[in-house]
């Protein structure tokens, strides 16, 4: 399998364990030194506090999903594109959950995931998918 392919798949691995919630996968996943950056440019450094931080973001936000519908290669970047949902805070989960576009930055060594930088803007939450106009 080309490095192009094999770094995609686990990208798409790590997305699936972000969706199962299960942050053992996402775990196995990190290098040890992987480094998170929020939408907000807050940064995580280090896959042992990241496990916890997960663990935390995950009963904060019982529901969270990613949907990756497009990644691209460029060097040692790939850019995954796609959506994220969640139920806002303070609402039930289920029919109340809405969609934002996402984007994400992200740097694969060894099958791992070095870097996963996220870029969304929750404010264009919407009920659907399609995009506005």
């Amino acid at each position: 399998m080309r490095i192009k392919a094999m770094n995609k798949k686990t990208v798409y691995d790590f997305a699936n364990a972000i969706n199962e919630h299960s942050v053992d996968k996402m775990y196995a996943l990190m290098t040890d030194d992987h480094k998170f950056i929020d939408a907000h440019g807050h940064e995580v450094v280090g896959k042992h506090k990241m496990k916890m931080d997960w663990k935390g973001y995950f009963q904060e936000f019982s529901d969270y999903k990613i949907e990756i519908t497009n990644i691209v290669a460029n060097g040692e970047f790939l850019g995954a594109f796609g959506f994220a949902s969640c139920t806002p805070k303070g609402q039930q989960t289920g029919n109340n959950a809405s969609y934002w576009p996402a984007s994400w930055k992200v740097v694969v060594d060894n099958n791992k995931i070095k870097l996963w930088q996220v870029y969304e803007n929750p404010k264009a939450q919407s009920k659907t998918k399609e995009p506005s106009l």
